[in-house]
């Protein structure tokens, strides 16, 4: 059902050290989304490595060419032979970044939920993210400063892309029993059809 679509966010080691867990879970939570689970824990960098893998051999060489497009981009050349070679040269690196320090899992649950993710979050590079997303407004890493350091990008959260994906990774995070079922006061207002019961 589509009002029940689930997605799954992450705050990453950055966001959790620059204490905007709040003011994140604020702005989810205000789109009118339900959240249905959230553990806090570190990730080891096995757990890292099978979230970044949901996409399989496919997710490597897509993120592989994408960044080879960007050193053509520049005028450079990548340093690596294949796609597959750079796709797992950055699976390496964000599963560093992941299993760095502590993260916030969170499963949120309503219409369209992994589009409205992943609008609030805004881009993946913060630096050309829109003004209003939580990437554009909380942080200003950029892919030419994480480039020059040699290290994944630090954006703040991750977004699952897409239904399948995000079914695939919370299975990775959540045992089922750990995603509640429950009604949310709010939703009488934004799903009930004749908005019944409302007056007194």
């Amino acid at each position: 059902m589509i009002r029940k679509e689930r997605t799954l966010a992450i705050m990453k080691p950055d966001a959790v050290q620059r204490s905007l867990i709040g003011e994140i879970l604020r702005r989810y939570e205000r789109s009118g989304l339900k959240l249905v689970a959230m553990k806090m824990l570190i990730p080891t960098p096995e757990m890292a490595t099978e979230h970044y893998m949901v996409g399989g051999e496919e997710w490597l060489e897509n993120v592989g060419k994408k960044a080879a497009a960007a050193y053509e981009k520049k005028g450079q050349q990548s340093p690596f032979k294949t796609f597959r070679e750079n796709g797992m040269a950055i699976l390496q690196s964000n599963a560093k970044y992941l299993s760095s320090g502590p993260v916030i899992l969170m499963v949120w649950e309503g219409n369209q939920a992994v589009g409205i993710v992943r609008k609030i979050t805004g881009g993946t590079e913060p630096l050309s993210s829109d003004v209003g997303t939580i990437r554009g407004d909380l942080t200003v890493d950029s892919y030419q400063l994480a480039d020059v350091d040699s290290r994944s990008i630090r954006n703040l959260i991750h977004a699952s892309g897409d239904p399948g994906e995000a079914e695939k990774e919370i299975l990775i995070w959540f045992r089922p029993e750990e995603l509640l079922s429950y009604r949310h006061i709010q939703e009488a207002i934004l799903y009930d059809v004749n908005l019944d019961g409302i007056l007194e």
